[in-house]
């Protein structure tokens, strides 16, 4: 299998990490999904202690990317990983130990601080042990990322049927094996001493120009990539009358992330540069909400108008397929080798604000054609967003603010260690 011949081209950290990956999605979907309703139904919570305790786990989680990714280029991305991968061991413990809210809410601040931690610690792993073949290892990556989203929600299922500290302490074992695994076989690399302080550092990320603007012009690929979590499963069931619809639409994306995101990669790294293809992706991520708009809205349920839905989501997988390999082996160009931890901390703090105000947008645009008619309003909403974002990122790539060289030129000149005069 060529996705199998290809990990094992890769040093064994880049290998143990896309195995890591799959875990930690795994784990984290095999509880997170079911978290609300055990907190209301089991529980008895009010929606309002709900909200609380669901927005401290983003809060922590989105609010503190930037550190984790600091930790990361000083401490080294290894011990990080090591330490957010033990930590989230124990949040998702705690969620199995009791029903108290000081509990809970210990619980879901502690997970939310694990992947503060390691989401940019791994990928700053990553990066530096893939040299020329970023694009590929975060292919790949993407491949046991999604595999694991769509395994840990069938797991979870399964678990619920005993009940949900089933679930939490399966899900805490996952993550506790993997912690294992990485102490254990992640070699450690040694960290140069750092250059300057760590606001200094923040200070020289925060005011790259390039690199911020470069950042808002992402914007769309994260919110429309969250509406395959609320519009489309919607869409789906409103479409079919089936509740077991939404399944399909992960599981058809599953199976073209295995079967076609590796050559999808490959054939498009031979030609043109990183900008093009991930307007491109982008493009393609806003095309992807026509088709469901087609049968929005109508009088009656069908299994065929699963269809649109459908083809809908595969277009939305396509579009983050072409993109997301290239936007992860962007990101480190834009600054020195010894920040990429804090660019990639800075980035997904700017990509957690966008999608959560993406899925507010869109949740509101939602409600709005419930109470209007107009149906097609939310999709229209996110075919707007995913063109608007590729218009940005085909804008910078034309006035050359983002870093030069084709993607599958290993000679292309580097940038300066910082961002020149005329870029500011």
């Amino acid at each position: 299998m060529k996705i199998l011949r290809s990990v094992r081209g890769f040093p064994l950290a880049v290998r143990l990490l896309l195995v890591n990956q799959l875990g930690v999605n795994t784990g984290f979907y095999l509880l997170i999904p079911y978290l609300a309703t055990h907190l209301t139904d089991d529980l008895g919570l009010s929606a309002a202690v709900v909200g609380i305790v669901l927005g401290l786990r983003n809060l922590s989680q989105q609010g503190l990317f930037l550190i984790g990714g600091s930790a990361a280029d000083r401490l080294g991305a290894r011990g990080v990983i090591v330490t957010g991968c033990g930590l989230r061991t124990v949040g998702f413990g705690l969620f199995a130990l009791g029903d108290s809210l000081p509990l809970l809410i210990a619980a879901s601040i502690l997970s939310g601080l694990a992947g503060a931690l390691f989401n940019p610690a791994v990928r700053t792993y990553v990066a530096q042990e893939a040299g020329e073949r970023k694009a590929e290892a975060f292919a790949l990556f993407n491949v046991f990322a999604t595999t694991g989203a769509l395994l840990g929600p069938l797991l979870g299922t399964l678990l619920l049927l005993v009940d949900f500290r089933a679930a939490a302490v399966t899900a805490a074992g996952v993550f506790a094996v993997l912690t294992l695994a990485q102490f254990l076989v992640l070699p450690a690399r040694e960290v140069p001493a750092p250059e300057s302080g760590v606001l200094a550092d923040w200070r020289e990320v925060a005011g790259n120009r390039r690199f911020l603007l470069f950042s808002l012009a992402m914007v769309g690929m994260y919110g429309l990539e969250n509406q395959l979590y609320l519009l489309l499963p919607r869409a789906a069931t409103d479409a079919s009358g089936w509740g077991g619809s939404v399944g399909l639409l992960f599981l058809a994306g599953t199976v073209a992330n295995l079967l076609f995101q590796l050559r999808i990669t490959r054939a498009l790294k031979a030609r043109g540069s990183r900008g093009r293809w991930i307007a491109t992706g982008l493009g393609v991520m806003g095309l992807g909400f026509l088709p469901p708009m087609l049968v929005a809205g109508a009088a009656t349920a069908h299994p065929l108008r699963l269809l649109p839905v459908l083809a809908g989501a595969l277009l939305l997988h396509l579009g983050v397929m072409i993109a997301s390999p290239f936007v992860m082996e962007l990101i480190p160009a834009f600054g020195r080798d010894s920040l990429t931890g804090t660019f990639y901390g800075l980035f997904y703090a700017v990509s957690g604000v966008a999608a959560a105000a993406g899925s507010a947008a869109i949740g509101w645009s939602m409600d709005t054609a419930g109470q209007t008619g107009l149906t097609w309003l939310p999709y229209g909403c996110c075919l707007a967003l995913g063109l608007a974002s590729a218009a940005g990122v085909a804008h910078l790539q034309r006035r050359g603010v983002l870093p030069v060289g084709q993607a599958h030129d290993p000679t292309a000149p580097a940038l300066p260690d910082r961002p020149r005069s005329e870029t500011r």
